[in-house]
């Protein structure tokens, strides 16, 4: 089989419209634009989100505060959830996604100290809360800040 063959089945594929090849061709003289108009014209149309003069929905909306966009997102997990590793282990990244905790690192992971650790794990994540570092070194684990 040669792929610079193929072609699709006949009848699967419709050929292209040609506008303004003549009056025989039903889409000739003005090219299905119609008489006149702002559509007509060459470079008419409205701009995305225009509502005829109406106030568009994008102003009508009320808007308060100021939102950054450099925010940075953390995938949170609580030490109950890292009860699930054997003692001893080294909690990474890749190990994460493997247990299902998380799915796509965002900007980071941050370790929560909800629940209770009775596993001794060296944890590997972007961010810690001082509690649960705290918590972490108290059931003889490591915290490492990647």
């Amino acid at each position: 089989m040669d792929l610079s063959n193929l072609k699709p089945v006949p009848g699967s594929t419709k050929s292209r419209k040609r506008i303004g090849r003549g009056p025989g061709s039903g889409t000739g003289k003005t090219s299905g634009r119609g008489h006149k108009g702002q559509n007509a014209r060459s470079g008419g149309g409205v701009k995305p989100g225009f509502e005829g003069g109406q106030m568009p929905l994008q102003r009508r909306i009320p808007k308060r505060g100021f939102v950054s966009r450099n925010k940075k997102v953390y995938n949170l997990i609580n030490l109950r959830d890292l009860e699930v590793f054997d003692s001893g282990s080294v909690v990474d990244l890749e190990l994460y996604g493997k247990a299902g905790l998380v799915s796509g690192i965002k900007d980071g992971i941050k370790i929560l100290a909800d629940g209770d650790l009775t596993k001794a794990l060296t944890v590997q994540a972007h961010k810690f809360s001082k509690s649960a570092a705290a918590k972490i070194e108290a059931a003889g684990g490591k915290v490492e800040v990647l």
